[in-house]
């Protein structure tokens, strides 16, 4: 069968990686790059990293406002679409790509699958929870990594098509620590000793558009007074040097680019605590058994919070820095994300044709 990949965020790169090894062995796979990260940093070296094959269309759509960037790739995509005619169009987490892909399919009454189903925040400021739930509403098929995925789709009364197969993002982790250990230098590189660092990822609008909470989150990695791993997204970049914050950090703070993944991997295994806003590190930082403090005030992955290791403390300094010195996860990790065989689970899925007849839209 022809499958239509559609990719366009680093995360969906670690993701699609395991999936497309397992795809090619037997299905025609054309890759689409919607552009949405574009630079070296945020898009190619994680192509070139983890061997996934050069995308077939890189449709080069760049940033832009939510509403101009999703249209943008609407109208690209649909035009690959109707150039391919492929069987099924298979989307990846809760971007503007994702949403795009899913949409542009349905409205063509392709097949869609989406990996990664069924997240929840329950906060609809966030445009990420718009898309997860408008995606998994246009979907045939639903790959969930957990359960509290496949019973938040049951409670919007989406039970058809569904299937529990674990987290693709844990056999990218199995396939890729062992390499990251004997290839990456980064430690080195910044500095830092094994378990004696913070690593910190900040990129939601809810925290970058803010001068008061970029202020706060920096202020408690002054005072928390260990090194501070800060490898910078670029729209993150750009609101620190508008806010005045980038020249005058101190040196415990150590900013770098942004990282391959191979990189990132060894400086999250190693760090003493992960600082995140971000969902994908949230769920890393629990595979590589880290403890995660989440600066945001939800998560769609409560399941690493009620397992005791990870806690949201918004962008409020005090109680970052207490975090930061006092949280200490008690007890073993469940194993909450799969055996590290979600892509091969999918792709028998796929092989088996179990979706279900959507009505065109």
């Amino acid at each position: 069968m022809k499958i239509v990949s559609i990719v366009g965020a680093r995360p969906q790169f670690i993701k699609c990686a395991p999936v497309s090894r397992e795809l090619r062995k037997e299905h025609d796979e054309i890759l689409v790059h919607t552009g949405q990260h574009y630079d070296h940093g945020m898009s190619e070296v994680f192509f070139e990293e983890l061997s996934i094959p050069k995308p077939d269309y890189n449709l080069g759509i760049g940033s832009g406002t939510h509403g101009r960037q999703t249209g943008a790739m609407l109208g690209a995509i649909e035009d690959v679409l109707q150039k391919e005619d492929p069987g099924l169009v298979l989307v990846y987490g809760d971007t503007n790509s994702t949403l795009a892909g899913a949409l542009a399919a349905a409205k063509l009454h392709v097949s869609v699958a989406h990996v990664e189903a069924g997240l929840r925040s329950f906060d609809r400021r966030m445009p990420e929870e718009v898309n997860r739930v408008l995606t998994d509403h246009c979907s045939d098929i639903l790959f969930c990594p957990t359960k509290t995925a496949v019973a938040n789709l049951a409670a919007e009364g989406i039970t058809e098509g569904v299937h529990l197969v674990g987290d693709v993002m844990a056999d990218a982790m199995d396939y890729n620590r062992a390499i990251a250990e004997k290839r990456s230098r980064i430690l080195e590189d910044v500095g830092v000793r094994p378990g004696e660092y913070l690593v910190v990822t900040v990129h939601r609008p809810s925290n970058t558009d803010s001068p008061v909470n970029m202020t706060a989150i920096l202020g408690a990695l002054v005072e928390a007074g260990m090194p501070a791993v800060f490898p910078v997204h670029p729209r993150t970049r750009k609101y620190l040097e508008q806010y005045g914050l980038l020249a005058n950090l101190p040196e415990n703070v150590r900013v770098t680019e942004p990282l391959g993944y191979l990189d990132m991997v060894r400086l999250m295994a190693h760090a003493e605590k992960i600082l995140t806003d971000s969902g994908g590190v949230q769920k890393e930082a629990y595979m590589l058994g880290v403890p995660c403090i989440t600066l945001r005030e939800n998560t769609e992955w409560v399941e690493t919070v009620e397992a005791g290791w990870n806690v949201l403390v918004g962008a409020d300094r005090e109680e970052i820095v207490s975090m930061v010195r006092g949280f200490a996860p008690a007890g073993d990790q469940p194993p909450l994300f799969g055996d590290g065989r979600a892509a091969a689970e999918i792709v028998n899925i796929i092989r088996s044709g179990d979706t279900i007849s959507r009505p065109g839209i």
